[in-house]
């Protein structure tokens, strides 16, 4: 809707709410006020011919004029003779109805209604037409230039900053690529799991090469009339072209190119419709105007093909997980800013963090930060580290534990013993940072944090370790208190050890059936051996060292919490 419409349109209502406002302010403008006359008063002036004309009325009082056309009022004594007796005094009488001025008021309605309704049907229309909600809200898709980002914001990912340097090139110099009959890729693919830095990763492209960059979501192309979204992602290129140099970056992509299937209006949906304008844009970029899309998503498999094929969407990028001295450089960036104690120990800290995302690094520092600032400290110490840490992972550590009984203690203690020592004897590579006793905020009565070493693929013999840590918790309550006594303790490691058994066999591969195609029958019963096995193999293994587990378990009912080198300690002196 052009700017001409669009000013009549609001003329036109504006003149409608005009009048109807002018009718009823006259309507409703007070006349002069009569002067009163008492009704006694009243009477003798109509018995002797003073009173012209009467009118009546429901109200609390009555008018009258006199012979001069003075207009007066008196009390309405309410009575129903009082119209006949006037008559045969030779007054004119009237009656008013309140219903008299129904129509006028009826009229005045009707029209600030027919006005409201005008104005609401412009606003659909200019919605609907092209107008601002269509062409993409400006907050939708701001070119954010207040503060630049570059590679060096962006910590780890070291192979996926390779994979996209040249862009920026491409970017910045869109010539030096004509030379060799190179066309710079239209878009880019950033796919990984959710905090590892994708839209930073694509705010550093455009901070590199100086462009513009246009932020939006999938979901916000994706609307409930048809057509809308369409138009949207029509606007939103056409503001990127103007722009020159520009990076669009569509987060969760998902949400909008999901593969389509065949529907019963024949693919005109309004996610149909939004998805082959997308590609559409895509494929009409010039070789070189510098404007690349990004996209990002966390199930790069859900995507529609024909975004994924060569001309829309040409790289497809992981932005997974840091490695060790991914995370430790993204410690260090994150520290800059914070006084950090000399305390704290970023490699250690790095190597405790395995599997943590960007985002969860981040997340950690500024749970120490506050940890810190709530103490009132100088600096953040290596206890605010570990605390934030601690209950990122398990929760906080409950204060008041004074109603836990001495044979739920008792219990906890032997089942944490039971994980930790069947970690230490079954996956010596891993890190066996804490075991404790003390319950937390999330519902753990204890926990034995055992840390894997960063590694890319798994043998049989480590999976099926990795189970009997997980059932030895439960085997060391048996072996502790009897098969009768076990606890609902070992609830979420049995669901852990039961799914990495299951995977085992359906989705590795590694049980009897080997590769082979198997029933969801045969599935199941490979699957309750495997756990019968090392169910009986984690038994097995507490038993022929129980003076060590019941050495762990006596340590933790005593001191409620044990690092890794005491444990490594204490089995050393049961094993001489």
């Amino acid at each position: 809707m052009n700017k001409k419409k669009k000013s009549y349109i609001v003329s036109v209502v504006t003149a409608f709410l005009a009048i109807a406002g002018l009718m009823a302010v006259e309507f409703m403008k007070p006349g002069e006020e009569p002067a009163y006359i008492p009704y006694g008063e009243f009477l003798n002036m109509a018995e002797s011919g003073g009173v012209a004309e009467v009118s009546l009325s429901n109200g609390a009082r009555i008018g009258f004029t006199g012979p001069g056309g003075t207009a007066y009022e008196t009390d309405n004594p309410r009575k129903a003779e009082l119209k006949e007796d006037l008559l045969l005094l030779g007054v004119s009488v009237t009656e008013e109805s309140s219903a008299a001025a129904e129509p006028l008021l009826s009229t005045v309605v009707s029209l600030v209604c027919f006005g409201a309704a005008i104005l609401f049907a412009a606003r659909l229309m200019h919605r609907q037409s092209g107008g601002a909600v269509m062409a993409m809200d400006v907050k939708d898709a701001a070119p954010e230039r207040k503060e630049r980002v570059g590679f060096d914001d962006v910590a780890g990912n070291e192979e996926a900053k390779d994979s996209v340097s040249d862009i920026v090139d491409f970017i910045k110099n869109p010539e030096k690529s004509t030379r060799y009959g190179a066309r710079m890729p239209r878009g880019v693919i950033f796919y990984g799991p959710p905090g590892t830095g994708k839209t930073l990763m694509a705010k550093a492209i455009a901070g590199e090469a100086g462009a513009a960059f246009y932020a939006v979501s999938g979901s916000d192309f994706v609307q409930m009339y048809v057509g809308i979204g369409a138009s949207r992602v029509r606007a939103l290129f056409k503001k990127a072209r103007e722009a020159g140099g520009a990076v669009i970056f569509i987060d969760e992509i998902d949400a909008l190119a999901k593969k389509r299937a065949a529907s019963p209006s024949g693919g005109s949906d309004e996610r149909d419709q939004t998805l082959n304008a997308l590609l559409t844009e895509m494929s009409g970029f010039e070789p070189n105007d510098g404007v690349v899309v990004i996209a990002a998503t966390n199930r790069l498999d859900t995507l529609d093909e024909a975004l994924l094929r060569p001309g829309r969407f040409d790289r497809s990028v992981e932005i997974g997980l840091p490695d060790l001295n991914g995370r430790e450089r993204i410690l260090r960036l994150h520290c800059k800013n914070k006084p950090m104690s000399d305390s704290v120990d970023i490699g250690r800290l790095a190597r405790q963090t395995v599997y943590f995302s960007g985002a969860m690094l981040e997340n950690l520092l500024n749970e120490a930060a506050i940890t810190a600032a709530r103490k009132g400290a100088e600096s953040i110490s290596h206890q605010d580290v570990d605390e934030a840490y601690y209950s990122i992972i398990a929760g906080k550590a409950k204060k008041d534990r004074s109603g836990i009984m001495e044979r739920e203690r008792r219990t906890t203690a032997w089942h944490e013993a039971g994980h930790a020592l069947a970690a230490k004897l079954m996956c010596p590579e891993n890190t066996v940072a804490k075991i404790t006793i003390i319950p937390s905020t999330k519902g753990a009565g204890g926990f034995c944090l055992n840390i894997p070493p960063d590694k890319l693929y798994f043998t049989k013999n480590e999976l099926e370790a990795q189970v009997v840590v997980s059932l030895a918790g439960r085997a060391a309550e048996e072996i502790n208190s009897g098969a009768e006594n076990v606890t609902t303790g070992a609830a979420n490691d049995l669901a852990q050890a039961s799914a990495l058994a299951r995977d085992i066999v359906s989705k590795y591969g590694m049980s009897e059936a080997g590769l082979a195609p198997i029933a969801e029958a045969d599935i199941n019963r490979e699957h309750a051996g495997i756990l019968e096995r090392l169910y009986n193999e984690a038994r097995g293994l507490l038993r022929a060292n129980e003076a060590a587990l019941k050495r762990v378990a006596n340590a933790l009912l005593l001191k409620e919490t044990l690092n890794e080198a005491e444990l490594e300690g204490m089995i050393r002196e049961e094993n001489r």
